[in-house]
């Protein structure tokens, strides 16, 4: 079912040539340029497509925990995170991407980290991956 009540969001995008893209979210004006990846005929100079995905998944998990910090006030800012995609073959495509999150060194409660554990685990994002795309979560308190 599609939420009619949000308004669309709109990005524009050329095709650059030489295997790379430009995008432009149009209410920010930020643009961004994908490149191929080096073993998919590309000089891997800039986010391949596939990369985006990995990011935004990592960034949505990220943003989701924020908001339920926020909510219940509680700090996760200063929180990094390293992201590792991994290709699958026949077809092509993202098999399987690895996520990990360190926090700051707060005290965070069990119930803490099992609302940050869930909050990640609920992200749009995730909730739009097939489930063929093994994703491995390790939250680092």
């Amino acid at each position: 079912m599609i939420d009619t009540t949000n308004t669309p969001v709109i990005i524009k995008g050329q095709y650059k040539g030489s295997l790379r893209n430009e995008m432009t979210h149009l209410k920010s004006n930020n643009t961004i340029m994908t490149d191929a990846p080096t073993d998919n005929h590309g000089k891997g100079e800039a986010f391949s497509p596939t990369d985006l995905v990995c990011g935004a998944l990592g960034a949505c998990m990220m943003t989701i925990m924020g908001i339920t910090a926020q909510t219940h006030d509680f700090n996760v800012d200063g929180t990094t995170y390293e992201i590792k995609k991994t290709m699958a073959a026949d077809p092509r495509r993202i098999g399987q991407i690895d996520i990990v999150f360190n926090f700051p060194p707060n005290v965070y409660t069990p119930k803490q980290q099992a609302m940050l554990k869930s909050a990640a685990d609920t992200c749009p994002v995730a909730k739009t991956l097939g489930a063929e795309v093994v994703v491995n979560l390790t939250l680092n308190f």
